[in-house]
Formats: structure tokens, sequence, C-alpha cells
């Protein structure tokens, strides 16, 4: 092993719906992360293996940083608060468009005080001179961060200057895991997250938030991957929500899940989706580690 090679783990944080798993679906070169415009869509930290060079960066990928009351949302905050404290450092993500509240909360959450760059993110949506002017207003931070980055993943340029920015930063390390694999979590975990998108890019207002997925079966095959999953809703109505008329909704979901399912295995999906009510399961921590909070 080099004993030049660098490995470290590095936490994703920001405000719901920054860009976190954009910014990682585009790092490692791959969609496993789940997408949505809608915020607080991530729940569970997942890490994304990314190799620069011979160097090995393993990113957590965070909920984002909010405050509910329900028990779901305290899980989350605190998996992205224990990402701060177990990672070599922190890539803070700043839309450009926001002002400097998010980052003041997150320096009062940063108790450690642990190395982190700040990524401005979204830039394409400003002119040049926006960019400057919000570079300024971090000036007065400066001996809080290690670097600050303007960041756009539409440009491959920028996406080495972070990886060298990144590597820079971490420890002389062997390699925590095999360099071959992109991520630790299981297929059915990423199978979950995908069909948990699908519902988000196809429902409104609560129900995604109210909804979880449970992988109940995988039947593994050379050309067919068979798949059999439950949507967990907290109520009669919302399990009407979800199925829709004449089944409409499930059908979409059910179109779009496998869709992102196929692009990732490169093979044909067969999808099985049913619905089902566990009354106030978000809001009760037994029934959060039966999913797998915990």
């Amino acid at each position: 092993m080099n004993e030049k090679i660098k490995s470290g783990f590095v936490s994703v944080v920001g405000r719901p719906n920054s860009g976190k798993s954009t910014l990682l679906n585009w790092l490692l070169g791959e969609k496993i992360a789940m997408v949505s415009h809608k915020a607080n869509a991530t729940r569970k930290r997942a890490s994304m293996i990314v190799m620069h060079e011979d160097n090995q960066i393993v990113f957590l990928d965070t909920p984002g940083l909010h405050h509910k009351e329900r028990a779901l949302n305290q899980f989350m905050q605190e998996e992205a608060l224990k990402a701060l404290g177990d990672c070599d450092l922190t890539l803070f993500l700043a839309p450009v468009t926001d002002n400097l509240g998010d980052y003041e909360k997150f320096l009062t959450l940063n108790r450690n005080n642990a190395p982190h760059i700040v990524l401005l993110t979204k830039i394409d949506m400003v002119s040049n001179g926006q960019i400057l002017e919000k570079l300024g207003e971090y000036t007065k931070y400066s001996d809080k961060f290690v670097s600050i980055l303007p960041m756009s993943v539409k440009k491959l340029t920028l996406q080495k200057n972070l990886l060298n920015e990144i590597v820079k930063n971490l420890p002389t390390h062997p390699y925590f895991y095999d360099p071959e694999i992109l991520t630790t979590q299981n297929m059915r975990e990423i199978y979950k997250e995908f069909i948990r998108e699908a519902i988000f890019q196809n429902t409104s207002e609560e129900l995604p938030y109210s909804s979880d997925v449970i992988i109940s079966k995988v039947e593994e095959g050379e050309r067919l991957e068979k798949i059999f999953a439950t949507i967990v809703v907290e109520s009669n109505s919302q399990k009407g929500m979800m199925i829709g008329k004449s089944g409409a909704t499930l059908k979409r979901i059910g179109t779009d899940g496998r869709r992102l399912i196929e692009e990732l295995i490169q093979r044909k999906v067969f999808l099985k989706l049913s619905v089902t009510v566990m009354k106030g399961w978000s809001k009760n921590k037994d029934s959060l580690k039966e999913f797998g909070y915990e």
C-alpha cells in the first residue's frame, strides 16, 4: 500500500433540498442516492465511495439540517449531527441564493469545530457578479472554514477542483473499502430509496413524508429481477390517495420506481407494490425501529 494514499470520511450536510444527493450522484458518476425537489427526502445516512486518483473518499449523505417534533424528523436530525462528529471533513452545501442564516446555524451545531468546506451550490442560477458578492459575505467567517468553493454539477472541471481540495484535507490512511464498490448500501436499501423517490415524484403535500417502503422479497435472475414491496402509510385516507382512482397513482409509482431500478442494474425489473396502513408509524419510536431508523 502506497504510504502517500489518503482515505477518509466526508459528511455532506446542508439545509433540506440544498442538493446533497444530486452532488453525490454527480461525483459517483452513477445514480445511487435518492433525489427529489421536495425537502427532507433523505432520511438516513448512506455511504458513497469515490476514488480520486489513488485516494479514497467515503462520502456520507445525510438528511437535511432542520428541526421538527415528529420522532422521524428527530431521528433525521440526529443522523446529520452524528455525521458531523464521525467524519474527517464536512462539506456544507449552501445554495448561492440563500442568506447566511443556515450556515450560522450550522456553526452552532458544529460544536467541536470539525473542519469543513463551504460549497456554494446552484451557481448556474446567478451571475458571476452575484457569486462574487456571496463569496464576499462569507469572508467574515473565513477563520471557520478551510475553503469555500463555487460549485456546479454541470461543470466537470469543478469536480476535479473539489476532489483535490477534499483529498488535501484527509489523513494518510489505507483504504477503508474495496475500491471497486460505490456504496455500502445493500441492493434492498437502494430499491427502497428508488421507490420512495417515485412516491415523492407522484404524490403531494404530506403523503410522501407520511409513507415508507418495506422490501418484502427480491428474486434475482439473470434477465429479470422480481421485487415485492409494501408502501406503508398512516391512515386509510392516505392509502386511498396512494392507490389513486382505479389504481392510477400506484401504477405511476410502480412505473417510475421500476425505471429507476432498471437504469441502475441494467436488466428488466418486475415490481409488485401493495399499500398498507400503520397508524402513527412516523411518530412512534418503536415503529421507526421496524423500518431501520435506529
